[in-house]
């Protein structure tokens, strides 16, 4: 039986766990990636990168690579039936908060590819077709069994990560629990070609009474993600294209040539117990799984794998003690609790068959669609939405540095203001000082703390004020933000030697 020594485990190579391996690698952990898939995925699954995911991408160095094999989508046509009311421009909402406006199209399979291949250019590879069979915790961290095609694979690791999806064997084998429900409803996905009765380039999504139709271009040709409930139609006891094609057709006026692929499935919302367990962590799907509404999943797991990753670097070089892990679900858990339940009222409201939510959809939707349509570019704070969609908007509890109280930018991600994401590069605490500041303030931070302090002429009208001092962690969230006086002892409680934090959802 073959031994392998290692800092991390990583249970599962799909996106999350890729990008985990990624960043662990370059973070100069050492780490074992293990799936039981032959390789990366080939169907398309998971679509589209929100703004936040490739700021992710950009400190990675990947962005240019995921910008040229993708497509970016910069517009909404919401509609009802056959119907399209217009288009929301989603790139507009997000010009100045971002340096990715837009949804961008890059579907799973190719974040794996991309992933994959950046591993073995960093020196990491992964242990394709390795089943995790066993799972139990030692002092030393953890033991783990992985079934290969040669043998057995006995792993023992500081901590092990669960990015193995929503069936996950790391979770089953800890006995972590899955907390949520199994929507009654059937979806069906399909990625068609020759597609007509769309608004193309654009994101469409369009109610009926009873229905609901949401498509994302994927490229020419009419080639598009399609979205939908599915219902046996024809009355032959299964859920099959030709029920779909027959829906699209008379209820939404849409057609198509043929299909790449396409699937059914139920849509599930659910949230592990918990996100850690002593040496044990999950992350993506093992740990949430909820509607595709808004195109958050993947990207929620990317994001997950980013966030632990820099805590786990500070625990395996000893930057940090053990306690300081447990702020990874502190603060990741209930950013998944709220994306459950968002997209899960969401979801009730477009697929509920309650007489009061069909008249809804048929009687304020077709009236009400189009005022907004028209509307949303001139509401004062439609940029929002943006946010939220993109996920730039995620805000995190931190230690109580402020009575245990979020601040205005403490806890979120760095407001953008055009260079001030450059330093991010270098993937280290750093102190932003914006406009005028307390050049020798400056100094001493430098001085005591060993932090590189960077300055910019002014905030961009963002929420960042003039005169303070921003602690930044190596994931780009603002750790403390303090006056001159108070800023060297300030941050020298947010550093990782110092542990104590709050938890809140």
């Amino acid at each position: 039986m073959t031994e392998i020594d290692t800092d991390v485990l990583v249970a599962g190579a799909g996106p999350t766990g890729l990008m985990l391996a990624n960043w662990l690698t370059r973070l100069g952990v050492r780490c074992v990636l293990a799936d039981h898939k032959p390789g990366p995925t080939h169907e398309s699954r998971a679509l589209a990168v929100q703004a936040r995911t490739m700021e992710i991408y950009d400190q990675l160095g990947l962005a240019d690579r995921v910008l040229a094999g993708g497509l970016q989508i910069t517009q909404l046509a919401p509609g009802y039936r056959r119907r399209a009311f217009g288009t929301v421009r989603i790139g507009a909402l997000g010009e100045g908060l971002t340096p990715f406006p837009g949804l961008f199209v890059f579907e799973q399979s190719k974040n794996e590819t991309l992933l994959t291949e950046h591993l073995a250019e960093l020196g990491g590879q992964v242990h394709w077709l390795h089943r995790l069979t066993a799972l139990d915790s030692d002092a030393g961290g953890v033991r783990a069994t992985l079934a290969g095609p040669d043998g057995e694979v006995t792993v023992r690791a500081r901590y092990c990560v669960g990015t193995d999806g929503a069936g996950s064997a790391v979770r089953t084998l800890r006995g972590i629990a899955f907390d949520g429900i199994t929507n009654d409803h059937f979806f069906y996905v399909a990625d068609a070609a020759g597609v007509t009765g769309l608004v193309e380039d654009a994101v469409n999504i369009r109610p009926a009474p009873a229905d609901i139709m949401l498509t994302f271009p994927m490229g020419p040709g009419g080639h598009h993600r399609v979205i939908g409930l599915v219902r046996d139609d024809d009355g032959d006891g299964a859920l099959t294209e030709q029920d779909v094609r027959t829906r699209l057709s008379s209820v939404f006026g849409v057609e198509y040539a043929a299909t790449d692929w396409f699937a059914t499935y139920r849509v599930h919302h659910r949230v592990a117990r918990v996100f850690r367990d002593g040496p044990v962590f999950l992350a993506g799907d093992a740990a949430h799984v909820h509607s595709p509404v808004g195109a958050q999943g993947m990207n929620t797991g990317l994001q997950d794998a980013h966030n632990l990753a820099f805590k786990l670097a500070d625990a395996v070089h000893g930057r940090a003690g053990d306690d300081w892990l447990d702020r990874y679900e502190a603060e990741r858990r209930p950013v998944a609790l709220r994306l459950v339940r968002s997209t899960d009222r969401v979801f009730e409201a477009v697929t509920s068959e309650s007489a009061v939510a069909r008249l809804v959809r048929q009687r304020a939707v077709p009236v009400v669609g189009p005022v907004i349509v028209r509307t949303i570019p001139r509401i004062s704070g439609a940029s929002r939405f943006f946010e939220y969609l993109s996920q730039i908007r995620v805000h995190y509890w931190l230690r109580p540095g402020s009575g245990g109280r979020r601040g205005r930018v403490v806890g979120r991600r760095l407001p953008w203001i055009g260079e001030n994401f450059a330093p991010l590069r270098d993937l280290t605490w750093q102190v932003h000082a914006y406009g005028k500041y307390d050049k020798p303030t400056a100094q001493r931070i430098e001085r005591e703390l060993a932090l590189p302090v960077h300055t910019f002429g002014g905030t961009a009208g963002t929420l960042l004020r003039e005169g303070l001092f921003y602690l930044v962690r190596p994931d780009g969230f603002v750790a403390a933000a303090a006056t001159a006086p108070a800023a060297v002892e300030a941050f020298r409680r947010e550093l990782p030697i110092n542990t104590q934090f709050v938890a809140s959802t």
